[in-house]
């Protein structure tokens, strides 16, 4: 790498597009993916690997037993992935996830209020970490004297947030 003193950023509209995840179980994945949190299966390879979108892309969610059929989540105190986060796209839709997980039953790991975002954590059934957020408007971020976003970590009101549905 060179020594070059001009900080070239990366095209601020460059965004993150899909994430690929090796699970143990593909139909136990597809299942949580599009069952729970409901996401379309787009295409589908056998046993070996499927493809989910929301909204008809390609794909957002890409699973895979290629290296990992029946595999382990890595152990604590191990490297690797922390979470990933899926935006939706306001806070009616994440009160709308919320309940949906309520009904499958299916185990919340937290829920927070960072100031800028609010979100619910979770775990699939392969130990991965998901953020699932909603951003508030960009006018409503805070930054202090230096310029620097304020951001923390709440607990979120999910009585308030499920009063979202119904507005």
């Amino acid at each position: 790498m060179g020594t070059s003193k001009t900080k070239i950023l990366i095209d601020p509209k460059t965004t993150i597009g899909h994430v690929h995840l090796k699970v143990s179980d593909l139909d136990k994945s597809v299942k949580f993916y599009g069952d729970v949190l409901g996401f379309k299966v787009m295409t589908r390879m056998g046993n070996s690997a499927a493809f989910l979108s929301a909204g008809g892309y390609h794909h957002h969610i890409g699973l895979n037993t290629w290296e990992s059929s029946g595999g382990k989540p890595p152990p604590k105190g191990s490297t690797g992935l922390y979470h990933f986060a899926i935006l939706v796209p306001n806070r009616k839709e994440l009160a709308r996830v919320f309940n949906r997980l309520m009904e499958h039953d299916y185990p919340i790991e937290g829920a927070s209020d960072h100031g800028v975002s609010e979100a619910i954590y979770l775990k699939d059934p392969d130990g991965n970490g998901i953020e699932i957020y909603a951003d508030r408007p960009r006018s409503k971020w805070k930054y202090d004297s230096k310029g620097e976003l304020i951001m923390y970590t709440n607990i979120l009101d999910i009585g308030d947030l499920m009063n979202e549905l119904r507005k």
